[in-house]
């Protein structure tokens, strides 16, 4: 499946290591490198952590398509209605390639 549709949309990637990065798709490759303009890490705290779960600005970023394990539209009006400090969950854990 090509990610030309999604080019200029908000999207959700999760990496091969773990990450959580949401992002405005500026192009894609058939490799699956990404390149996502105002791109934002969250981090999700699990619910035994003091911390508040954080989102990190990163701007603008490129994914080697070998660290992209999932690509997702964002559901924008539903996004902007979540307080990501309060979210609570399970740790994503990365991948392993054998």
């Amino acid at each position: 499946m090509s990610l030309q549709p999604f080019v200029n949309k908000k999207v959700l990637v999760l990496t091969a290591d773990g990450r959580t990065l949401t992002g405005i798709l500026l192009s894609c490759d058939q490799l699956t490198n990404l390149v996502l303009s105002q791109t934002i890490e969250r981090v999700i705290r699990p619910p035994e952590d003091p911390e508040p779960s954080a989102e990190v600005s990163h701007g603008l970023y490129l994914i080697r398509g070998e660290n992209v394990t999932l690509c997702g539209l964002v559901d924008e009006e539903l996004d902007a209605k979540i307080n990501w400090e309060e979210v609570r969950g399970s740790v994503i854990r990365g991948i392993k390639h054998t």
